[in-house]
Order: C-alpha cells, then structure tokens, then sequence
C-alpha cells in the first residue's frame, strides 16, 4: 500500500519506502514541498498520464566528488580545452533541452512543462543550478540540479555533440570537489554514471551524508 498526499505538506519516513523506491503519490510541486522532499533524499518522478510519483530508492546511487572517474577517452578533450563550461548562465535552456532532447532506448521524456517552471523557481531562489557546456557560442550540453548546502542532487542532462555531458559533469564534479561538497546523488545507476565513478551506498548513510551537509535552516 502507498502513501497518498494531500494538501498538506508532508511525507512519510523513508524508512518506510517500497522495494521499488517508490514513497509516495500524489501532492504537487510547490517549492515548499519540494524543499522538504529534497531535505529528506526524496524526488519526484512520473510520467505526464501519471499522478507524481515520490521516490526514495535504497540503497542510493551516488558519486563523491572527489572521487570522480575520468575516462580515458576524455583526457583529450580536457587537455584540449574542446569545450567551454559555464554555470548558472542559463538554467531553463538547459532545463527545456534536456527535455527535448531525443535519448536511445526511451520514447520520450518524465520532465513535463510543471517540472520546467517549479525547478526554474527553485534555481531563482538559490536552490538549483546548471551547467551549460558551449562549442565557441553554441550550447551542446549541459545539466542541471538541486543545490542544498555541500549536496547536489543530479536531475537530467543531455548532449548534443560528443561526451559534452560528460565535460560538464567531469567540469562540475571538480568544482564541487573544490568547494567541499560531500556527494552528488545521481538517484539511479546506469553505465554513463558508472563510467564516472558512481557507486551505490546504503539508505541509512545516505540519510547520515544529508543530516551532516544540508543547509542548516533546514536541520
């Protein structure tokens, strides 16, 4: 049996999450609660003919920034300097790309027109960033997601010219390790992520990662 939300902003432990990760249903995507959610690990994903969907998965997928991974086959383009990075430059571009942007093996895509404006509320109020990866005046990558205290938490990318997603990542990674962030989740694996390091970690220490990191009004 799942939890359903109403009006009220609030959600169950996730102590109490489903095998599947799922959390809960229902609710909406006001900043407020989206702030709550992310202040526990929790983050909505669903599709348009679907109610929103809150998941919490355990054990959680996630990459350190100090550790991250650089292929081999990037080196070439760091040394280089293939692309061009920026942040925070163009925060819905990069939003509506990766949600226009065609991806293999998928038919279309969970971020809708809601997730495009509350998540551009979130980055005006300080609370989500990007990264815009440029080939002299062209955007050709980028990514974006929520920024609580020393916590990313990776949303989507995309790409429009060779690995410049993973030169934005790599990019960021650097700069969060620089800047004492303890870990960016990535929410659920696949081998472009783990190409970049990423590693599951258990539920209870990702819980023990937030409590220590997150801002500390939200303590």
């Amino acid at each position: 049996m799942y939890y359903f939300l109403d009006d009220n902003i609030s959600f169950p432990h996730p102590e109490v999450v489903k095998p599947s990760g799922i959390l809960a249903i229902g609710g909406n995507l006001s900043i407020d609660r989206l702030l709550l959610a992310y202040h526990f690990g929790i983050f909505p994903w669903y599709n348009d003919n679907e109610p929103i969907i809150w998941w919490c998965p355990k054990p959680r997928y996630v990459i350190f920034p100090d550790k991250v991974n650089v292929p081999k086959s990037m080196n070439a383009y760091f040394n280089q300097k293939k692309y061009q990075v920026t942040y925070n430059r163009h925060f819905t571009d990069v939003v509506r790309f990766c949600q226009l942007t065609p991806r293999n093996g998928q038919d279309g895509t969970w971020i809708n027109d809601d997730i495009v404006l509350s998540y551009s509320r979130l980055h005006e109020m300080g609370y989500a960033m990007s990264v815009e990866v440029w080939d002299s005046n062209e955007l050709v990558g980028g990514l974006y997601g929520v920024n609580l205290g020393k916590v990313f938490f990776g949303e989507s990318m995309f790409s429009l010219k060779s690995n410049a997603s993973k030169f934005g990542f790599i990019s960021l990674a650097r700069r969060l390790a620089e800047e004492g962030y303890a870990v960016i989740d990535c929410q659920q694996p696949n081998p472009y992520l783990q190409s970049l390091g990423g590693e599951f970690i258990e539920g209870n220490d990702f819980q023990t990662i937030l409590r220590k990191n997150r801002m500390e009004w939200l303590r």
